[in-house]
């Protein structure tokens, strides 16, 4: 008798168990199915309370430091949300402990709110149903849905292989810059999740501005942030026809060469403007310029790192970085910002109504006036928001409105630089920023799906009029 009962309760536990995964499954099936955008800021939101709560425990400060609420909050969002501004000192105030809590923060707001949601899906019911593959085909862009599955087990793999790179690359120079071998090999753990995911921490007191003529840290770090920024629908395009580029997609080409362009010009803008300014370029050797500069161009794309003191830029180099900032990473990829592919679009149509063309048409294609719309819409909402939020934080705060719009900006495009303002907002301008971060991460048209009541539909049509434009 006293064997049975051991073996009953087991099979009970374990029958339990699994009428749990079931119906969890069947929940996110039916919200999948239902309102996949609600979903995702359900889940999304869920992470932020999390990593906000273990931010605010003992153990993640240092002794000595307290960590109030709306600065948990505000480091958990811009963790989650891999934007990279702080309230606080990340190397002073938060213990070994709280620096792995953002870690994690950086590494799965990096995977992305929709994948996540996926990958939570795959380990409770084992498959995935037909709403959570396309709900995951919106985030990973897989052209077929049959390939999420392998998508996704492809974009884990992939990053953690980038980041593991990384680390490989700028790990030997940390240990020899730094005496304690366990300590190097931490912050190249650190560096290595937050340049991919484009997160911007930094876990050094000194920052990054020490490694501003340091090649072995510059260059792995930017690339890391160029790629991630590029978004995982278009590294695994060129990873599986990397001798073909003739085989990669639209998508691949407009987001690799636009981002080559903004590359270029952020370079030679930040170059030209900042040659001779003693506060950053103008002390340093033609060598370090072009690395500094080159540095900088990468990070308005959403790494949010720094090597040249950006309080320090001139005001020109501030609205050059606006744009960058603004524009932002790939589709499906670590950064925000309206995405480049967005900006390349609303540039062609303009190119082609200057033209008189009747298509949109790039590398042999015909963009749909769908895709247009869509655009339009994402440039609109985004421009609103920045607009209102740069109107609150001129309200409610002392500083100019060059350095709000720029922290707006930064936060919105998940990007993470700042001009310095960052810790000293009042508590009301921080929840500005707050906002910003996640309506930015998450996405204003996501956003905008998700807060709907409910869709139109329409069976009649009106009679099309033109009305006078311009």
């Amino acid at each position: 008798m006293s064997d049975s009962q051991p073996t009953h309760r087991s099979g009970a536990l374990t029958r339990s168990i699994a009428r749990m995964k079931e119906l969890v499954r069947d929940t996110m099936q039916e919200a999948a199915r239902s309102t996949p955008a609600r979903l995702t800021l359900i889940i999304f939101s869920a992470l932020i309370a999390i990593f906000t709560f273990l931010l605010m425990l003992p153990i993640s400060h240092v002794a000595g430091e307290e960590t109030s609420f709306v600065d948990a909050l505000f480091t958990a969002m811009s963790a989650v949300c891999v934007t990279g501004l702080t309230t606080v000192d990340t190397a002073t105030h938060w213990s070994t402990f709280g620096l792995v809590v953002l870690m994690f923060a950086m590494k799965i707001g990096g995977l992305g709110v929709l994948t996540l949601a996926s990958l939570l899906g795959l380990s409770v019911s084992r498959h995935m149903g037909l709403a959570q593959k396309i709900i995951t085909a919106q985030e990973t862009k897989a052209e077929k849905l049959a390939e999420v599955g392998g998508v996704l087990r492809t974009i884990v793999i992939t990053a953690t292989s980038f980041e593991l790179l990384t680390f490989l690359l700028i790990t030997p120079n940390l240990i020899r810059r730094d005496s304690d071998l366990g300590t190097a090999l931490f912050n190249g753990a650190f560096y290595a999740i937050s340049a991919f995911n484009n997160a911007g921490f930094v876990p050094e007191a000194g920052g990054v501005e020490q490694y501003v003529d340091d090649p072995w840290f510059s260059i792995p770090v930017a690339l890391a942030v160029f790629v991630g920024a590029l978004g995982f629908p278009v590294i695994l395009v060129v990873v599986r026809n990397l001798r073909h580029p003739k085989h990669w997609s639209l998508h691949a080409k407009l987001t690799l060469s636009t981002s080559a362009i903004l590359f270029v010009v952020g370079f030679f803008g930040i170059l030209a403007m900042e040659w001779s300014n003693p506060a950053t370029l103008g002390e340093h050797s033609f060598g370090t310029k072009i690395l500094a500069s080159a540095f900088a161009s990468v990070m308005p794309r959403s790494g949010g790192l720094a090597t040249l003191d950006i309080g320090n830029f001139h005001p020109e180099t501030w609205l050059l970085l606006d744009a960058l900032m603004f524009i932002g990473g790939g589709s499906g990829s670590t950064g925000g910002g309206i995405k480049v592919t967005t900006f390349a679009l609303l540039v062609l149509s303009i190119i082609a109504e200057a033209r008189g063309d009747r298509d949109v048409e790039i590398f042999h294609r015909r963009i749909p006036q769908e895709t247009i719309r869509q655009a339009i819409a994402v440039l609109v909402v985004s421009a609103v928001v920045i607009f209102s939020a740069t109107w609150l934080m001129v309200r409610l705060t002392p500083f100019p409105l060059d350095r709000l719009l720029f922290e707006v900006l930064s936060a919105y495009g998940t990007v993470g630089l700042s001009t310095g303002i960052t810790p000293a907002l009042p508590t009301s301008a921080k929840y500005v920023i707050i906002v910003c971060m996640y309506a930015g991460r998450v996405g204003p048209m996501t956003l905008g799906a998700a807060l709907a009541l409910r869709e139109r539909g329409r069976v009649l049509r009106l009679p099309a009029e033109s009305p006078t434009v311009g």
